[in-house]
């Protein structure tokens, strides 16, 4: 391997000449589990943190369950309680993610390791180093058990980690990467604030409570047969017959999963001219027949391009809109995966371990329908807001690939910062 000058090879690669290679355990004065009795469970008092509560690089307080004062002193050892900027390891369950402790008063269980950083090192530009993509495969790599995997600390507290010697230069990467994390906090913040607004303005506008301007009179109350008719998906198919052929056809997930339907996921399927098969047009309702939940039967999704030779997997079935029919396809659909729409379908769902929707049971149930005018006006607002939340699901997407590059080129000094 050719190392450019200013660099050196080692145990871990390519790192800057003036960064130091040791063993982890050179940079902590503590490394442990916490406590393996059961504690009891409180309304309110110190959190219990465990492997579950530590996700997206940090502790989820809210997930946490509490213990009493009492029981919190009873905990002597210092490996139960975790001080500010000490940094924690999930050892067991979902393995590697990490959190670095802040203010809040906490105790750990054993499915949770605490490392202690000493004086060489910058709390925060530990925690992601061992975030980065090379810590992460090693300690996973490293990780024992044959069913149940777990982190063993007498084997993470000898693996070798290269890193700036310089707390500056430490401090410096540290801070680059904590705002990035920072946008990407803001970014989810506001993206579970729109969706919060969402489900508030669905629920509003979808029921009537509040109406768009310039829209007044009464709701009409409909049965869905009177506006459409059903239809089956593919019959007769064996596994030979899909992943190859000239027609597509739409997956069960496209179905469950969009209210407008994904046209970039569609799989192909053989179907010969002469089958009798039922073609999906522009503009049908897609619905999953059953599913394993009845909250979950019946979900409702909208195909809004005109799509050649294209059919509906076998799991779901479709509706089409008469021709007179003074309906809007994506005002049903939000309708339908709306809290109303979830109980009226909930309602008709039959079976114990699986849940089925029976087609007649459908077509016989009643809506409340504005006039089209007004569907439409409620779905393309409701568009919007769909639109808005998946620019910016896109841009944190974008924000996290980032990190990560800068995570590859910082925490291995391939660009340095001071």
């Amino acid at each position: 391997m050719e190392v450019r000058p200013g660099y050196k090879l080692t145990e871990v690669g390519v790192v800057p000449e003036n960064w130091e290679c040791q063993k982890l355990e050179a940079y902590f004065s503590l490394i442990s589990y916490g406590f393996t009795n059961p504690m009891p469970a409180v309304e309110h008092g110190v959190y219990m943190v465990t492997a579950a509560d530590i996700n997206e690089g940090r502790i989820q307080l809210e997930t946490a369950r509490r213990t009493s004062e009492a029981a919190y002193r009873t905990l002597l050892t210092a490996k139960s309680k975790p001080k500010k900027n000490d940094i924690l390891l999930t050892k067991d369950g979902s393995l590697g993610r990490l959190a670095l402790v802040g203010d809040e008063t906490i105790c750990i269980n054993q499915s949770v390791a605490v490392i202690r950083p000493n004086e060489k090192v910058e709390p925060n530009f530990l925690k992601l180093l061992l975030e980065s993509p090379r810590y992460q495969r090693r300690m996973l790599e490293d990780a024992g058990g044959s069913t149940i995997k777990h982190i063993y600390i007498t084997i993470v507290n000898l693996m070798i980690v290269g890193l700036p010697a310089n707390r500056d230069e430490q401090r410096a990467i540290a801070a680059a990467l904590s705002d990035v994390d920072a946008l990407l906090d803001g970014l989810d913040r506001l993206i579970a604030k729109k969706r919060d607004l969402k489900q508030a303005t669905m629920q509003q506008l979808l029921t009537g409570k509040t109406r768009l301007p310039g829209f007044v009179g009464e709701w009409a109350v409909k049965m869905l047969g009177d506006i459409g008719s059903t239809y089956g998906g593919l019959t007769g198919k064996t596994k030979t017959d899909f992943g190859e052929g000239s027609a597509h056809y739409v997956t069960f997930m496209n179905v469950m999963t969009n209210v407008v339907i994904d046209c970039t996921t569609f799989e192909r399927v053989q179907v010969s001219p002469t089958e009798p098969q039922n073609r999906v047009m522009k503009g049908d309702l897609l619905f999953n027949g059953s599913s394993e939940t009845p909250e979950e039967v019946a979900m409702c999704a909208l195909l809004t391009l005109d799509v050649p030779n294209l059919f509906l997997n076998s799991f779901c079935f479709g509706f089409r809109f008469n021709s007179w029919a003074e309906a809007d396809g994506l005002f049903l659909a939000y309708y339908l995966r709306n809290k109303e729409g979830r109980e009226l379908m909930k309602s008709l769902a039959q079976g114990s371990t699986r849940y089925n929707l029976s087609k007649v049971a459908l077509l016989k149930s009643v809506i409340r329908l504005p006039n089209l005018p007004e569907q439409t006006a409620i779905a393309a607002v409701l568009s919007d807001m769909d639109a808005e939340l998946t620019a910016l699901v896109g841009r944190r997407d974008k924000t996290r690939a980032l990190k990560q590059g800068m995570m590859q080129e910082l925490l291995t000094g391939r660009i340095r910062l001071v």
